[in-house]
Parts: structure tokens; sequence; C-alpha cells
């Protein structure tokens, strides 16, 4: 998909990540770009083609607003996401887990569920779903938001045979730790966001399901078929 002349949806489109894909967007000719934040009054709208859009991608009424706001989508990126450094055995584990699931995972699929028949309707377009490579190993520290992020690739999974025979692309980003301020207080390398965000837009063009971001991600997703206690240790 040529990302020139689209209308994407961008959600947790204020901050980190998701800005910078708004501006790698804008940057490539994209004729609209709707920013998607609990707060719109936080999406930054110095070009006239940024559009904020109210959306709380775990809140089911929000997101069928947003998807009746914005009828003339043909990109879809799955970003807002929230990460807590939490095991799934500490004291409110479960509940750590469940938030994370609503956001990473349920929350992607009710905004693609929105707004499928609105991609479907502009000739398929494509979705984009932000994972990490936490969706394919478990460390105990980080252990429920990694379970939070293996539900979302498997959604991004099945959402990629559901909309296959509309021609929708489902494209899923497996990336480490971005430089944002979610990350802030991991020491290890990190990539830069402006730098992933135009990763992305060149994978959307190149017609991907996936895309590996990092030596990281691209390591881990080799060693799948090894041994398993190496990758969960």
């Amino acid at each position: 998909m040529d990302t020139k002349n689209s209308v994407a949806l961008v959600t947790g489109a204020n901050r980190g990540l998701g800005q910078a894909i708004v501006q790698e967007l804008l940057s490539r000719g994209a004729a609209k770009v709707y920013a998607g934040a609990r707060d719109p009054r936080s999406v930054d709208t110095t070009d006239a083609r940024v559009v904020p859009l109210r959306l709380d991608v775990t809140d089911p009424d929000s997101v069928t607003a947003a998807a009746a706001a914005a009828p003339d989508v043909d990109l879809v990126v799955n970003n807002a996401g929230i990460a807590e450094t939490m095991s799934v055995f500490a004291a409110d584990g479960v509940e750590a887990l469940r938030r994370q699931l609503e956001t990473n995972a349920v929350g992607p699929l009710l905004v693609t569920r929105a707004f499928a028949s609105t991609l479907a309707a502009h000739g398929g377009g494509a979705v984009v779903n932000i994972l990490s490579v936490l969706s394919w190993f478990t460390p105990p520290s980080w252990s429920s938001y990694a379970v939070s992020k293996a539900a979302a690739w498997s959604v991004t999974n099945a959402t990629r045979g559901e909309l296959k025979a509309q021609g929708t692309q489902v494209l899923g980003v497996h990336v480490g730790f971005l430089d944002t301020d979610m990350t802030a207080h991991v020491d290890s390398p990190k990539i830069d966001p402006a730098v992933l965000a135009a990763q992305v837009l060149d994978a959307v063009a190149a017609g991907a399901d996936e895309l590996l971001a990092d030596e990281l991600s691209r390591g881990v997703k080799a060693g799948l078929s090894g041994d398993v206690a190496a990758l969960n240790g």
C-alpha cells in the first residue's frame, strides 16, 4: 500500500511512537491523519492534515464513535498500549494482566473490527499492529506485559486470516525497546521511534506481513525453534 495520499488512523498518537508515525505519514504525503488519543487536546495539530480524535481503545462505545467520525480511513495503525513491569505472580499480577490484555490485545481487535468495513470500502487498505519481541519470550519481571503481547500477536494473525478476503494487509511489528517515556527506566539498547516509524511505513509499502525491527527481534524470532528454556530464562 502506498501511504502517499492515504487517510490514516493512528491510536496513541499523542506521544512516543504514535506521534512519530503521524509525522512520518505526513512527511510521505498522507492526505489526512486521524490522531487518536484519550485526550485529543494532547495531540499536536501544527499540520492541518492532523485531525484529533477522541479514542479510548478499551471502550467499545468510544471505538464505535471514532469509526463513525472517520469514514474515509484506509490505513489503521494500532499503536496504543501500556506496559507494566510486573510478574503475573505479583500480588496484583492478575489485575495488571487484565489491564494490559484489554489495552494491548482486545483494544486493537475492537478498533480493527470497527474499521474493517471502512477499509473494505476503500479497496482493502492496511492494518498495522505494534507488537513486541516479548510476544515470543517471557522474562518473569515482565510476564504480565509479555502475555498481553503474545495475545496481541495471536490477534494479529487471526485478523490477517479474517481480512484476507477483502484484500486488507495486516502487518505485525516486533521490536525490542523503544526510546520513549515508557522505557525510560530500562538500561538496554533502544531504537529511535522515528527510525521505527520509517521502517513501519516501508513495510506497509512493501506489502509485508511482519516487520522485525531490530537485532533483538530478529535473533529471538530465529531462536523460536530452539530451546524454550533459553528464551524464557
